[in-house]
């Protein structure tokens, strides 16, 4: 197995399942309805609809510099935190847009590719990959937390 095979199962273990430190992503969001995803749940906490767009914005930005272009997330698109009664049908359809945009550019990549250097960046593709992937988990750790206190609040 190459190595971007192994990140390509990295990526899909933390969206799809059989991670082993618990639920993957798509886990977690499967039973979360649009009231529970806008909830401000805890006051100093994003709502779960901030953290998949944030997560979405970032696998864009991945794949923009993997095709080659220095880019960094505009401020008005991170963080996102306008709503409307589409706004987490669209957030779901937009992650998971990225993330199958984001696996389609990861399978065009040979293993040289990864110690390339990111466009515009001090660290290697493949430094960047693994970081999405951590920031994916992490965001993927703070979904879990408030989706077990919405469970534990009956909401």
């Amino acid at each position: 197995m190459s190595e971007v095979q192994r990140i390509i199962d990295l990526v899909q273990r933390a969206y799809t399942g059989d991670a082993w430190h618990g639920p993957s992503l798509g886990e977690l969001l499967e039973d979360v309805d649009p009231e529970v995803a806008m909830a401000q749940l805890l006051p100093t906490a994003h709502t779960i609809l901030e953290l998949v767009r944030h997560i979405a914005v970032w696998q864009d930005a991945v794949v923009r510099r993997l095709n080659g272009e220095e880019y960094d997330v505009p401020e008005e698109l991170d963080w996102q935190s306008d709503i409307d009664e589409d706004s987490w049908s669209e957030a779901l359809f937009r992650l998971e847009a990225s993330r199958r945009d984001l696996e389609e550019k990861l399978a065009t990549l040979q293993d040289n590719d990864l110690y390339a250097t990111t466009p515009g960046k001090p660290y290697t593709n493949y430094v960047m990959i693994h970081g999405l992937v951590q920031h994916t988990l992490y965001h993927a750790g703070q979904i879990a937390q408030l989706v077990s206190f919405v469970r534990q609040m009956g909401y």
